[in-house]
């Protein structure tokens, strides 16, 4: 595996350990902005607006620029937004300034997936997605429990501040580390050939599975501080290490996943989606018994966004290696973490209670289950699905 994929995991870690650590310090930016829990978590809704709609323009724009270069200037916009996060003095100007980030952060993820597909052999796609998509587990695992704990020793600003740091080394990381490549056909030829890639149906079906295995995951994580705290009962200082182990039972799943998804992706999804939706009526029926709620949530982290591997799998086994492909398919896991997100934050509001969203996860589930059900059948879960 080329060292390049790692440098490329790395970033994609920076840059989503901005996109998670509102989920983690809810309560001091619902104090701070003087609003609700459930306007904080419409925080990471407009991160995937902008990950959903800029994302797939912005990319457009630079499918004729170097992937490189393109990368750079992604980086670069992501930084800015990320300085405007740290030093917001509202809760509009934080909005604004997660819309900016996630239209960078989309573009960033499709030129990533771009760039590792075609770095390495058919062969091994699937691991190299699941190094690159790793970076998202280890955000989960270590970047959004430790600007927790900078949250609650310095602030949430200097959370914002140590996302800002880690992204500029990796900016530095990419242009030294990775090496100028671009693909050998004509950019003319290429842009056509991306675009005509979404005629295909078995295309926009696998994008449609995603939507709701992100969904049903993001209803929950969205919404695991207030849960832990309010209603399981943790204090605020345990619950980093819950979300800690969280995030390293997401990190086991991608690895195990990136492994398996390359010769059973179907089977995969599919059982992991099963043993997801089991884990989230267990938490909503269960959520005031620590054991029961620490298991659940680990189970969560196994089964929920680390069948990203298997996910891209898919998307590649009926389109191609394309920045426009893989950036779309960012696009529509943004959209269903925008609608486990915003719909889990409605159904606080609406009343209730702080596990509602868990339910939601539940429902946006079985939905993801249905979407699968007549490719399993047509196919007998083979790969070509």
């Amino acid at each position: 595996m080329p060292f390049a994929v790692f440098i490329l995991g790395f970033l994609i870690f920076s840059q989503t350990t901005s996109e998670f650590i509102v989920a983690g310090i809810m309560p001091s930016l619902s104090e701070e902005f003087n609003v609700s829990i459930a306007a904080i978590g419409y925080l990471i809704s407009a991160y995937a607006v902008g990950m959903i709609a800029g994302g797939p323009i912005l990319t457009i724009a630079l499918l004729k620029v170097p992937l490189k270069k393109g990368l750079m200037a992604l980086t670069l916009v992501f930084l800015i937004g990320q300085t405007i996060a740290a030093v917001s003095p509202n809760y509009e100007v934080m909005m604004a300034a997660r819309v900016v980030q996630g239209i960078a952060s989309s573009a960033t993820f499709g030129t990533a997936m771009s760039l590792a597909y075609q770095l390495v052999p058919d062969q091994l796609r699937a691991r190299a997605a699941s190094i690159v998509l790793g970076g998202l587990m280890i955000a989960t695992a270590a970047g959004v429990p430790f600007a927790m704990v900078f949250n609650l020793y310095l602030g949430w600003r200097a959370s914002f501040w140590a996302v800002v740091v880690l992204v500029f080394i990796a900016a530095i990381f990419v242009q030294f580390l990775i090496p100028a490549f671009e693909s050998k056909e004509k950019k003319s030829i290429r842009i056509k050939k991306e675009i005509s890639s979404f005629k295909n149906g078995r295309l926009w079906a696998a994008y449609t599975t995603n939507v709701f295995i992100i969904g049903a995951t993001f209803a929950a994580f969205s919404y695991f501080t207030p849960i832990l705290t309010e209603v399981t009962g943790f204090s605020a200082g345990v619950v980093p290490f819950i979300l800690g182990v969280y995030g390293a039972a997401t990190v086991i799943g991608n690895i195990i996943v990136g492994r398996l998804a390359d010769l059973h992706m179907m089977p995969v999804m599919t059982v992991g989606l099963v043993i997801l939706t089991a884990a989230l009526i267990l938490f909503g029926s269960f959520a005031e018994i620590p054991v029961i709620a620490v298991a659940a949530v680990i189970i969560i982290g196994l089964t929920g966004v680390s069948l990203n591997p298997a996910m891209a799998k898919r998307v590649l086994s009926v389109s191609n290696t394309g920045t426009l492909v893989a950036t779309v398919n960012n696009s529509m896991i943004n959209l269903g973490l925008m609608i486990g997100s915003s719909v889990g934050g409605l159904t606080i509001d609406a009343g209730f209670g702080v596990t509602s969203p868990l339910w939601v996860g539940v429902i946006l589930g079985i939905i993801g289950l249905t979407t699968l059900l007549p490719f399993i059948r047509r196919d007998k879960f083979t790969v070509n699905a």
